[in-house]
């Protein structure tokens, strides 16, 4: 009952920050965190919003879908936590909100342009943008959020297209200063690419083959 009871303070705090943050306004979004040590998560239910999070504002289901604990219905992107716990272990905690800048940004690019050395140090990886044309994750495309973290083990962050970040951590705290990161790293992109138009002048972001090969050095 501790544990429970610490991460339900956990994911209030994280809610209250992420929108004082900017990252999500009115009613949206969602957050959660795994129980450790047994095949569940506490989530943010349908509806309500991140400000008005405390800690008896969850509920508690099982890796399937099966409410265990709390009154109503749990958010409409419960399959894509559980997909992210199921596949990406190292993912105790995910926050989801719907900022400006990342979503802006998505738009025009398959991942985020990575302008500074911290964001891919920090994130673990390149930003992904996943276009499913749709709303939500539903179950035809847990797959490819798999594959995301198959392709880049360490990441804490992708975009869903048209809708919003993804991001994980070790805790809440830590999965929503990882969002931050991410709308950070879009707002960069975004203001490098407009300034580099007013000057006549582009800048390229950080390639892969340099990170692969930082990597590589570090071994």
């Amino acid at each position: 009952m501790k544990q429970l009871l610490t991460i339900k303070r956990e994911l209030a705090l994280a809610a209250h920050r992420a929108y004082q943050r900017g990252l999500q306004v009115g009613n949206g979004g969602n957050l959660s965190a795994r129980v450790l040590g047994k095949e569940e998560m506490i989530i943010k239910p349908s509806g309500g919003s991140f400000m008005d999070c405390d800690e008896n504002s969850w509920m508690r289901t099982d890796l399937e879908g099966n409410v265990l604990e709390g009154d109503g219905k749990p958010s409409g992107e419960a399959l894509l936590h559980r997909t992210i716990y199921k596949c990406n272990p190292s993912a105790n905690a995910i926050v989801h909100c719907h900022s400006t800048y990342a979503n802006t940004v998505a738009l025009f690019h398959d991942e985020i342009p990575t302008y500074n050395y911290h964001s891919i140090f920090k994130l673990g990886g390149f930003i992904e943008v996943l276009n499913i044309n749709k709303p939500g994750v539903t179950p035809s495309e847990t797959h490819l959020v798999e594959e995301i973290f198959e392709r880049q083990p360490n990441v804490k962050a992708f975009i869903l297209g048209r809708h919003g970040l993804v991001a994980v951590g070790k805790d809440p705290l830590e999965a929503e200063h990882n969002a931050e990161l991410v709308e950070e790293t879009a707002m960069v992109a975004y203001l490098t690419e407009m300034y580099g138009k007013q000057m006549g002048e582009t800048k390229e972001p950080i390639g892969h083959d340099w990170y692969a090969e930082y990597l590589a050095s570090k071994k």
